[in-house]
């Protein structure tokens, strides 16, 4: 359980103000809000069950080296602090594409998001987590946490007509991994001194 609950979190504090968010929104626009999050359902559930797999492989080979895995782990999401602090736009050919998408909408959806995926923080979070948690829920919670962020986008964005307030949500969530990083640096060297 503490691994779906800390990569829920995790990776929805990583989704909030990513471009993926701002495609949901897009494709939002055109297609049914259920349509675009079954895509991004599928596409997110595949592209973390690689990011999971790739994870649990390195943290057994690892397993050792338990301390050394944290400080590592800790430093890549100082990393994703600054990240996502440098912030993250949907470029103005990225949004056209999204709105030219055509064939089925959870095919278009799923398609342009595990696209975007690929080698995105949040997928780089989800392996970061499964070196250290359970794949199995590391896998669901990144899924449930993703999927839950983009939800929220397109509920704010046709609630309120626009994106959710840029700076408050970049400098919470680069905030929150910065924690996370200084907890887990502490956790790697806090085991070292134990030996």
């Amino acid at each position: 359980m503490n691994a779906f609950l800390l990569s829920t979190a995790v990776i929805f504090v990583a989704e909030l103000g990513d471009k993926s968010q701002l495609m949901a929104m897009t494709f939002a626009t055109r297609y049914r809000v259920r349509d675009v999050l079954v895509g991004i359902t599928v596409a997110t559930a595949i592209v973390h069950l690689a990011s999971v797999a790739l994870g649990a492989a390195v943290g057994t080979a690892l397993a050792p080296y338990q301390g050394a895995v944290a400080v590592v782990a800790g430093l890549a999401f100082l990393g994703f602090a600054v990240w996502t602090l440098r912030g993250d736009e949907l470029t103005e050919d990225e949004a056209a594409k999204a709105r030219r998408s055509t064939g089925a909408a959870v095919l278009a959806v799923g398609t342009a998001f595990f696209l975007a995926e690929l080698g995105d923080k949040t997928m780089l979070a989800t392996v970061t987590l499964a070196t250290r948690e359970d794949w199995f829920g590391t896998w669901v919670g990144s899924t449930v946490g993703m999927v839950a962020a983009d939800a929220l986008a397109i509920g704010v964005g046709a609630v309120l007509g626009r994106t959710l307030p840029e700076k408050a949500v970049r400098y919470g969530a680069a905030a929150l991994f910065a924690v996370f990083g200084l907890l887990l640096v502490a956790e790697g060297l806090g085991w070292f001194g134990g030996q």
